[in-house]
């Protein structure tokens, strides 16, 4: 009895030993292939949600087409939509009573006949929400490339404060009455009711303040704001505000095209405070004719530039700035320029109709305006920045001979594939000059 009781006793205690054991292996195993399930299933969300993104960008939140001619739209993406049916004709749609439908994953030809703006609601396979388009009916313009080059002189709108500091006083001390009044990019507008118009008016009025208190109005972003301040005198006795301003900025660039009505777009992006990096609000803006005399070749991390010598005298005036934008600046030509201009009008190259390959850019290194050739390497169809939604490589030798790619100054040079207007190039990649980007033709339309 004692025996058989004992040898029990050992059983159990040895198959409590061997559950022991096991119990944390097995948990293990558990939490391992948990462990294993929720990395499956965030790498399937993250692949569904890359395919997401990627259908996302495919198709761009705004499609232009000309009025009155054929557009082939072929995003390849399995998304369909609905137009009211007097909006446009279209190929590989199905009517319905008053919509037709369209699916984005055939190649679908639209035609409109007028000028308008259509809402077409995007869902993936029918069911999944994707984005809502902006279809814009355009006028079918024809537009003249330019590629030549421009001396460029703007006025502030008021004046810009692109620094504060401080001075020293009567006594030695240091004085900064601007600080926590202004802000870098604000626009003086008025001092006590009093326009202001250039950095000379702003300083004869704080000079002749004599210490008292002044009202000044202020561009701040978007907002129109007052603020008060009271200049201190320096060593000199000379009252300051111990701010550094700016009225006025020149350069050179490209013009990029001339349309039928002798107006002009250039630059491809605006004229920024080459202090605050913003914007630079416009009053009014000249252009100059200009004459290449030197060329920085670019490099690897030092991006070259084209020199340009300009006289600023109305015999040289090419025409009036009339708006600075994002976008780039645009005004009205002078008629000579206008009828001198080398190449003729073309049409335009809707982004959807650009493709990866060959095309030319035209611009001028001092000796008159060429066409070079270049690659389009990628196109950005959804690109959060405006002016980078062409991609392109310099391949001409001549061009690479002479200026290692894309240089600065050649900001607006038109951009051209298959015989259509397509862009203007923007910006040079810093650690490559031979790769840069451009701006969709239609962008730049849409100042």
């Amino acid at each position: 009895m004692s025996f058989f009781g004992s040898k029990c006793l050992i059983k159990n205690k040895g198959c409590g030993s061997l559950e022991r054991l096991f119990e944390p292996t097995y948990g293990r195993v558990l939490t391992y292939k948990r462990f294993l399930y929720i990395l499956l299933t965030l790498g399937l969300l993250g692949l569904l949600l890359s395919i997401y993104y990627f259908m996302w960008i495919s198709v761009p939140s705004t499609i232009m087409i000309k009025a009155g001619v054929e557009q082939e739209l072929n995003f390849k993406v399995p998304a369909t939509g609905e137009l009211y049916r007097e909006a446009v004709e279209t190929s590989a749609g199905v009517d319905t009573k008053d919509r037709i439908h369209i699916d984005l994953g055939k190649t679908v030809t639209v035609k409109a006949s007028q000028v308008e703006q259509y809402k077409l609601q995007l869902k993936l396979f029918g069911v999944i929400p994707l984005k809502e388009v902006n279809l814009e009916v355009i006028q079918d313009l024809k537009l003249k490339p330019a590629g030549i080059p421009i001396g460029i002189y703007v006025r502030t709108k008021g004046v810009l404060v692109v620094g504060i500091g401080d001075f020293e006083g009567e006594e030695g001390q240091k004085k900064s009455p601007g600080k926590y009044v202004f802000q870098i990019g604000d626009y003086i507008l008025e001092i006590n009711d009093e326009e202001i118009n250039s950095k000379k008016e702003l300083i004869e009025k704080i000079s002749h303040s004599e210490g008292q208190e002044m009202v000044f109005q202020v561009q701040r972003g978007d907002a129109r704001i007052e603020v008060k301040a009271r200049p201190e005198p320096n060593q000199n006795g000379e009252y300051k505000m111990g701010i550094w301003v700016r009225d006025n900025a020149q350069g050179v660039g490209t013009m990029t095209y001339i349309d039928g009505q002798g107006c002009f777009g250039a630059l491809g992006h605006g004229i920024n405070d080459v202090d605050t990096s913003t914007l630079m609000s416009l009053s009014r803006g000249t252009l100059y004719h200009t004459e290449i005399i030197g060329i920085t070749r670019g490099a690897t991390g030092s991006p070259g530039e084209l020199t340009g010598f300009i006289e600023y005298d109305d015999n040289n005036i090419m025409g009036d700035i009339t708006a600075n934008t994002p976008r780039g600046i645009f005004g009205i030509c002078t008629p000579d320029i206008v009828a001198d201009a080398e190449y003729d009008y073309l049409p335009l190259g809707l982004k959807q109709e650009i493709k990866k390959g060959p095309a030319q850019i035209i611009c001028s290194l001092g000796d008159g305006t060429h066409i070079y050739d270049v690659e389009i390497t990628n196109i950005n169809l959804e690109n959060d920045n405006v002016n980078r939604g062409i991609v392109l490589e310099i391949t001409d030798p001549e061009l690479l001979t002479a200026t290692g790619g894309i240089v600065q100054g050649m900001s607006g040079s038109p951009i051209i594939q298959d015989d259509k207007l397509i862009g203007a190039i923007t910006h040079v990649l810093v650690q490559d000059p031979t790769r840069g980007y451009g701006i969709f033709i239609e962008n730049m339309l849409m100042h």
